[in-house]
């Protein structure tokens, strides 16, 4: 982020603008929502800015900004659409300590002015540091859309009301009470008039004060294999409504980001064969949580339960009396089965497939290695990168063909994707060479569609 988003209080500031023709006008039609003092320095201003002068919304000076003239200022916009002017002009401003705004030079611009969606209060800005514009508006027109035009009066009337409020404890209640108000009690209130809206936030307020506090509860979530478009909308509510949040290690960073802000995020990680926390700790971190009258999402990769050690965090949080429930997720299995085009089951070739672990507490996970050893039998296989070997061996112990294909999907579902087709003969060697550092699931007795018929080497090669 090389633009930091801010919102800048403009009330009695001073913010000077030089240019008098479109690029100046579009500008000054943002800058005039503002309380802000502008001042236009234009020899030859367009005859709407000259409107905006006599009307009293900005002070026109009738000619080219000279040193001194953005002194004090806030903001300064360089809109003379020439390249040499508004160079000139930039350099008095910055002397003057303003920061300055070359309209349509980014590289020179010390800020950019971001697409803007108005329900004042409520303020919407969409910035793409310049890269696309046209989706900036794009989105500006998708939320123009969606917002709809009573929510500045519901906001005004919400702000006011803010102090009455007060009166509800810090933290959960209070937002509990602005949720129920701006989500349904509000919008409700609202179609019947403005004159509706306060009556019905004192009857709102009434009805908040009267509750007993919320009990702690937990919700095991499902945060799937890394793509934040994967994340089902139940996931999606569980993590804006959650006090703390639990995560393992390889929930990626753009789906925490999708938590509440204020949310307390715990790093839970756990690590294969290496240092982690115990599972002991985790089951107590989420107990002493939960006692505070917390909501607690507890997040995992993937499917919540599905080699997640479910079970061990549902007993202890019952044996506590803490209520829970569980949003499923999209298993990592499904996402990168979808990766390399093919299904986990197919008429003819398997009727079933198995889900595997390489390791549990103990170790190597040992399995029914005879039966998978069998053609055409499918498995996905979790954390097995670690014990690649030792998987081999027990299949070619129990007669598994060499040549059997194995697909290895390194982070799944996210941009860093790799997709490596290999055969069980030649697994250990392949990741060795592969380097992987992400999360990787094995698919055992499957091909990539697209790189079936290539050699071994070549898939390795063109992955790397």
């Amino acid at each position: 982020m090389n633009h930091f988003p801010i919102f800048l209080a403009t009330a009695g500031r001073s913010i000077v603008l030089s240019g008098g023709g479109e690029a100046a006008l579009a500008k000054l039609r943002l800058l005039m929502k503002s309380q802000a003092a502008i001042t236009v320095f234009a020899a030859d201003a367009d005859a709407q800015i000259k409107t905006w002068a006599t009307q009293g919304k900005l002070t026109l000076v009738d000619r080219a900004l000279r040193a001194g003239d953005t002194a004090g200022a806030a903001l300064f916009y360089a809109a003379d659409e020439d390249e040499a002017e508004d160079a000139r002009t930039a350099a008095i401003a910055k002397a003057d300590g303003a920061l300055v705004n070359i309209v349509d030079n980014l590289h020179d611009s010390e800020f950019i002015t971001p697409a803007i969606v108005d329900r004042d209060p409520v303020t919407v800005a969409i910035g793409t540091e310049g890269a696309a514009p046209v989706l900036a508006r794009a989105i500006k027109a998708d939320l123009e859309e969606r917002l709809p035009t009573t929510l500045g009066t519901l906001a005004r009337i919400g702000k006011a009301f803010r102090g009455a409020a007060d009166a509800l404890p810090f933290g959960r209640p209070r937002r509990d009470f602005w949720r129920d108000y701006y989500f349904t009690s509000g919008p409700r209130a609202i179609a019947a008039g403005e004159d509706a809206v306060r009556p019905a936030l004192h009857d709102l307020l009434d009805t908040h004060l009267a509750r007993t506090a919320r009990d702690g509860h937990v919700a095991f979530v499902g945060a799937g294999p890394g793509d934040p478009e994967l994340l089902t909308l139940k996931a999606r509510r569980a993590l804006d409504e959650a006090d703390v949040v639990i995560h393992d290690r390889l929930i990626s960073p753009e789906i925490l980001e999708l938590a509440r802000r204020e949310a307390v995020m715990v790093d839970a990680g756990k690590e294969g064969f290496g240092p982690s926390m115990t599972q002991e700790d985790i089951n107590a971190l989420i107990v002493e949580h939960a006692r505070t009258g917390a909501q607690v999402v507890r997040l995992k990769s993937g499917d919540a339960t599905v080699f997640g050690r479910l079970d061990e965090e549902i007993d202890a949080v019952t044996e506590a009396q803490i209520g829970w429930h569980i949003v499923p997720g999209i298993t990592s299995a499904s996402a990168a089965v979808a990766a390399i085009g093919q299904s986990l089951t197919k008429r003819n070739r398997n009727s079933s497939v198995r889900f595997l672990t390489g390791h549990d507490m103990k170790g190597f996970a040992d399995h029914d290695w005879a039966a998978l050893a069998r053609p055409g039998e499918v498995a996905a296989i979790y954390m097995g990168k670690k014990s690649a070997r030792f998987i081999q061996g027990r299949l070619m112990m129990h007669g598994a063909d060499r040549a059997t294909p194995v697909t290895v999907i390194e982070n799944a579902s996210r941009p860093e994707q790799r997709i490596i087709g290999t055969t069980l003969a030649d697994l250990p060697q392949t990741l060795t060479d592969a380097d992987m550092t992400g999360p990787a699931l094995m698919f055992y007795g499957l091909a990539p569609r697209a790189a079936a018929a290539q050699p071994i080497a070549q898939i390795l090669q063109e992955a790397l």
